[in-house]
């Protein structure tokens, strides 16, 4: 069977759930209305409750294919449009269907003998019943104020007191040009293969196996561990109010809370992030104005004007003067975890209801978080409160429960500098929203590990059960992995430091992973780029959204350079004198996760799938880019693209001026 000349049914076709009533073509050849393929519905809620667990059901689509003995001998089948059946094909005789019926059920639309560990990766995650109920409010959303947490509200603090206000400055507006051009590529891909695991899947079908498998489980192992830290980071939280309620307690109410909202599939996640992440922008959009007026001196009661004050000596300065290169180079660590989340977005493609609209429209929200809520916040920090200011490091709390689990709110520099300007309840405001922000990343969290384990299990790059979807499109076995795992939260009641020692080799592990995530979306990018120039294909004609390649060049030499420098740091951290091995792997643990993933699945390749320990990336000509396309009737695709601009060209230049910002 020759899978280029297939076209690969749409996703959405293949689930029930889809919302919309889209049409596929039945084993009859009619039109038959996907709201067809629907259970019939249960009037109890408990039973329809416990119902939902139950595996997706295949056997509500009857163009499934099974495997057949009598095939393997050298029959074959001829696709049909659209992935419809078979027009035509080998004979069945009643022996053959009864084998048909006794047979292992497949994927529902292909024979696996006949395909390639890619091909069948492709297609697997293409057709991935995971729900498609995400609407384009909810990637925008999740693309403006999704992941946005501990790492901009707390975690710049510390950063601050390390690099200068100058010197912060620089490593965020850096790290945040080099996101933007990796948010393009992944838009660019995702539009073209809303594929379940979207770049974790990126990475296996563009570069290579052993790097994807290594790539996948960075990304699985940064969210899982992400979990529970801000279910502690919450707790811990509460005690500014100085509460009598041990963290515990709130760590439990913070985890049922979360697991509840994910309970209710990917329209629970999605309208859970539009809530959270509206109230984060608020907040952020409201410090910047009141930031403004504090600089200029508008703050009662004295009104005292600050300018640049803390950008100068004695009271600051631009840099940190001890080493102040290094100590650049040592919070990109810190811009790594505060940046966190910006491509979850692109995950999010294959629940998405219409990704080529909405995947392009999202990507456009990620400049703007960028530019408003990162770059604009370090700007009015570093103006409001000095890199000297000993509360950046918690050298002035008394809270002896905050000191004793090492997790302090207080030391977020946008809590000092409304404490500065003894403004009334604003201190409690804002803490309130930090709570939120730890609850949107936890959620976040969530679901970016439960996607991304169930891209593993399709792809058998982990165990297949992860991949387990239920009849309301949620995979669910991943899901209780990841509540499972959130319940090393349930470590704060530990005495002592204990905790501190525990969450700081948690936080390790998924320092740097985001760094390496975003380094290989740009390169699948590239890759891809290749293999469409191998077969002197023009991008522009053939796909829906397209950005320039030279942006994901500019990407990965930025990223290196970055890993390189933070390499660096680690080892030789500034004030030291000579090397930290403890403090390299607390920064660099992500990093040695991956190598060791790497060469693992290098050996396995190699002693079972005969895979060469030499083939370290595929070749372009052995790219596939087509398999697993959202749509590959080339031809329609074209007059599609030409009819949108046509149209773009007809609409006022007001409205062109909107599109390009919004």
């Amino acid at each position: 069977m020759d899978i280029k000349n297939v076209d690969t049914p749409q996703a959405h076709e293949m689930s029930p759930y889809h919302s919309g009533d889209s049409e596929y073509i039945s084993e009859n050849g009619s039109l038959t209305s996907t709201s067809s393929l629907q259970s019939e519905y249960e009037p109890n809620p408990v039973k329809r409750f416990f119902n939902s667990f139950k595996p997706y059901d295949y056997s509500k689509i009857d163009f499934l294919l099974y495997q057949d003995d009598d095939l393997e001998s050298g029959g074959s089948y001829d696709f049909g449009p659209q992935g419809s059946p078979p027009a035509t094909g080998p004979s069945r005789s009643p022996n053959q269907e009864e084998k048909k019926k006794k047979s292992k059920r497949l994927h529902p639309q292909f024979d696996y003998s006949r395909l390639s560990d890619l091909e069948r990766a492709a297609i697997v995650t293409s057709t991935s019943p995971l729900s498609r109920t995400l609407k384009s409010r909810h990637l925008s959303m999740i693309a403006l104020g999704g992941a946005i947490g501990t790492g901009l509200f707390v975690g710049m603090g510390s950063a601050l007191a390390s690099a200068g206000p100058f010197g912060l400055l620089i490593v965020w507006v850096f790290i945040g040009s080099a996101i933007f051009v990796t948010a393009s590529a992944l838009s660019e891909l995702a539009v073209a293969f809303p594929i379940s695991g979207a770049f974790v899947t990126f990475n296996t079908l563009f570069i290579d196996s052993s790097w994807g498998f290594a790539m996948a489980w960075n990304y699985a192992l940064q969210w899982l561990v992400t979990f529970p830290l801000e279910l502690v980071s919450a707790s811990i939280t509460i005690q500014y109010w100085n509460s009598p309620v041990p963290p515990e307690v709130f760590v439990a109410i913070f985890w049922f809370i979360i697991c509840a909202i994910n309970l209710f599939g990917v329209r629970g996640y999605g309208e859970a992030e539009c809530v959270f992440s509206m109230i984060k922008i608020v907040a952020i959009l409201g410090f910047l104005i009141l930031s403004v007026v504090l600089v200029a001196g508008g703050a009662p009661p004295n009104h005292d004007f600050i300018g640049g004050k803390n950008w100068h000596q004695p009271v600051g300065g631009m840099f940190n003067t001890t080493e102040p290169f290094k100590n650049m180079c040592a919070v990109i660590f810190n811009a790594a975890f505060s940046f966190a989340g910006v491509e979850l977005f692109g995950l999010a493609a294959a629940e998405s209801a219409n990704p080529k609209k909405s995947i392009p429209k999202a990507r456009k929200q990620v400049f703007w978080r960028l530019l408003f809520f990162y770059i604009s916040s370090v700007i009015m920090i570093g103006l409001l409160v000095s890199y000297k200011n000993p509360a950046l490091l918690g050298q002035t709390d008394t809270n002896a429960e905050v000191k004793e689990k090492g997790i302090d709110a207080n030391t977020s520099p946008f809590v000092i500098a409304v404490k500065q300007a003894e403004i009334p309840a604003i201190p409690s405001i804002l803490n309130a929203i930090i709570i939120i922000t730890v609850l949107s990343v936890g959620n976040s969290s969530v679901y970016g590990s439960s996607r991304t384990m169930a891209a593993l299990g399709a792809m058998k790059q982990g165990p297949q059960i992860l991949n387990y979807i239920d009849r309301n499109g949620r995979p669910i076995v991943a899901l209780l992995v990841q509540f499972v795992i959130g319940l090393l939260a349930f470590l704060v009641a530990l005495p002592g430091d204990k905790t501190t020692q525990v969450f700081d080799w948690l936080l390790a592990i998924s320092g740097l992973c985001s760094l390496f995530t975003w380094w290989s979306i740009c390169l699948s990018h590239i890759r891809f780029r290749a293999a469409l120039n191998h077969q002197a294909r023009v991008a522009e004609e053939e796909l829906v959204f397209t950005t320039s390649v030279w942006g994901s060049y500019y990407g990965m030499v930025i990223l290196t350079i970055f890993l390189g420098l933070q390499f660096w740091a680690a080892l030789f951290p500034p004030g030291e004198g000579g090397a930290d091995v403890e403090g390299f792997f607390m920064v660099y643990l992500g990093g040695v996760i991956v190598f060791v993933c790497y060469v693992g699945h290098k050996i396995y390749a190699a002693l079972y799938m005969g895979i060469p320990l030499t083939k370290f990336y595929l070749k372009a000509s052995e790219i596939d880019v087509d398999t697993g396309r959202r749509q590959v009737d080339m031809e329609a695709l074209r007059q599609e693209i030409a009819d949108e601009r046509a149209l773009y060209e007809s609409k006022p230049f007001y409205f062109k001026i909107y599109t390009i910002f919004c």
